[in-house]
């Protein structure tokens, strides 16, 4: 039986950049190494792996929340052309629930990070998309 959502991994080109949007969002870097050779070449299916590999913990969150940044040193990491389409097979976007969107939001288009679409309400929640670090979207809820 599955107990809680454990962590979600996203590869990214620009690391600070990735860590300033889940550090807006209350993540705090938890943990950094560098994972190469085996068994991580093994475990992943990338030969010759070489990467930074960044845990970012959300804080006071229970169960534990995390995200983890893979910043991949070799090999070159591969583009998602469709990242950005909400139409692909495959991952979608992840939703965090927040207390207030409007000012989650304000956070992180300070920092640069743009919204995808008005703010909509919908099913008792408050939602917006937020393109996030390398395209992936990201979207906040508040709940009513």
């Amino acid at each position: 039986m599955v107990r809680h959502f454990d962590h979600l991994t996203i590869v990214v080109r620009d690391l600070a950049s990735a860590k300033a949007f889940f550090s807006a969002l209350g993540f705090e870097e938890a943990q950094a190494v560098v994972i190469t050779g085996e068994p991580f070449a093994s475990y992943m299916g990338v030969p010759e792996i070489e990467a930074d590999h960044v845990t970012l913990v959300l804080h006071g969150a229970t169960p534990r929340t995390e995200i983890q940044l893979l910043h991949y040193r070799h090999p070159a990491p591969l583009p998602d052309a469709a990242i950005r389409s909400l139409n692909k097979l495959g991952m979608n976007h992840i939703c965090f629930a927040v207390d207030d969107v409007d000012a989650e939001l304000a956070k992180l288009e300070a920092l640069g990070f743009r919204r995808r679409n008005e703010i909509m309400d919908f099913h008792a929640r408050k939602l917006v998309f937020i393109e996030g670090p390398e395209g992936v979207t990201v979207e906040l809820a508040e709940w009513h």
